[in-house]
């Protein structure tokens, strides 16, 4: 990792093989790591997600049997992950948005 990569502050969830196959975990980390190098991401990895926040995305992983979102922000210092999840519908679960928006709470009061 290069001194001007930001680090990835991870408040939830992780990325690892099983549940993700070897190649879905493989990709979540190559995105990451763009991220990490201060590369904006669009369709089809990521999108936005203001219903969370400012400066939050929601990064896609396609996987053999669920597809994966990573939700993420955006920060100066810090790539800040938020929850990961399998997504099953077309709408992300209200219960995910709030629980989202509690982790930034306790994290930006931190």
């Amino acid at each position: 990792m290069s001194p001007h990569d930001k680090p990835l502050a991870w408040l939830h969830g992780h990325v690892k093989t099983p549940p993700f196959t070897r190649e879905a975990r493989l990709e979540a980390g190559f995105l990451l790591r763009r991220l990490q190098q201060g590369e904006k991401l669009g369709l089809p990895h990521s999108r936005p997600m203001p219903s969370v926040g400012a400066r939050c995305h929601e990064l896609r992983i396609n996987d053999v049997d669920n597809t994966w979102r990573v939700i993420y922000r955006i920060d100066v210092d810090a790539i800040v992950i938020l929850e990961v999840f399998p997504k099953k519908t077309g709408k992300t679960p209200k219960k995910i948005i709030d629980v989202c928006k509690q982790r930034l709470r306790h994290y930006d009061s931190d």
